[in-house]
């Protein structure tokens, strides 16, 4: 069965819908708070009289379906509470629009468990920017032990405070995918770690870009061991004196840093072998660390793998 849109959806000549986003028998709904039509009344099926919050079209997809809601340039979703923001319905897509600071804002305010969850499997969300509103948010991202989601394009920027943890996934996330992911913070003490992994088999994080005062690490591995994990192509840069980059707490986690992962930490007292954390970690070079302005970056010097033939 075809779409309701075979000839696509566009807006100010910018397309919306295309064959990517035209599963069978999907649905589209439109988001856009700066619309002079928004309401959460509409439903959300015409970009012209769009509904006014994502977490409200959420509660009009079905469940596996893949269906997809189109989030428009300029829109913004205030957030004060825990799961204020929770996708919850299996298989959707959230699809923001536009570049820079016209992309979909979700601005975490009022509360420090104001959040951002996704709560079901099969979750995709794209090309949003989260923005902390209030200090010391516990958990801006939660992705809560559900599998199989990807990340694509977001950015989580501090504005008012700190967030405690960037992002925070609980065991059972297996199979997450996080994608061009940037994480900009201060410099100033008040983050605990960026990115939070409990027990997440199979995770891969790539193109990543990630800046602040981290007490713990910027990305840390906890409680429960997260098998196979894939971590490259990305660049951390941490002002404060723990100076690591990607740490494994239990000591347990299995897979690969690498290539091309970029570390600084804070000052010469910096040691480049501990910058990565985690005696089951594989390093796949170049993984290089740099502590201290003006000078050259090493490769992290863990111990190279050895020929068994004679």
């Amino acid at each position: 069965m075809p779409t309701r849109y075979p000839r696509g959806v566009s807006s100010y000549g910018v397309p919306l819908i295309g064959s990517e986003d035209s599963a069978p028998n999907s649905s589209h709904f439109f988001v856009d708070s700066g619309h002079a039509q928004a309401s959460n009344g509409n439903d959300g099926e015409d970009p012209n009289t769009p509904m006014a919050s994502i977490d409200a079209a959420v509660a009009r997809c079905a469940a596996n379906n893949g269906d997809v809601i189109h989030v428009l340039p300029g829109h913004v979703e205030t957030i004060t509470g825990a799961n204020g923001l929770d996708l919850d319905v299996a298989g959707i897509k959230v699809k923001g629009y536009g570049y820079g600071l016209a992309r979909p804002q979700i601005n975490l305010t009022t509360a420090v468990a104001a959040s951002m969850r996704i709560n079901a499997a099969s979750v995709i969300v794209e090309n949003i920017r989260v923005t902390g509103g209030v200090d010391a948010i516990t958990n801006a991202i939660v992705i809560n032990g559900v599998t199989d989601c990807i990340l694509r394009g977001i950015e989580l920027r501090d504005v008012t405070g700190q967030v405690a943890i960037g992002l925070a996934c609980s065991d059972g996330t297996d199979r997450l995918i996080i994608d061009g992911y940037r994480h900009i913070g201060d410099s100033a003490a008040g983050t605990t770690r960026a990115m939070q992994f409990d027990g997440c088999d199979d995770l891969i994080l790539r193109n990543f870009y990630i800046y602040g005062n981290f007490s713990t690490t910027p990305i840390n591995f906890v409680t429960t061991l997260s098998a196979r994990v894939w971590i490259h192509s990305g660049y951390t840069w941490t002002e404060n004196a723990a100076d690591t980059g990607i740490v494994d707490t239990i000591t347990g986690s299995t897979g690969t840093i690498g290539p091309d992962v970029f570390i600084v930490l804070q000052d010469n007292a910096a040691n480049i072998t501990e910058a990565v954390t985690g005696a089951t970690f594989q390093i796949m070079d170049p993984v290089y660390v740099v502590n201290a302005v003006n000078e050259k970056a090493l490769l992290i010097d863990w111990t190279a793998s050895t020929d068994a033939i004679v």
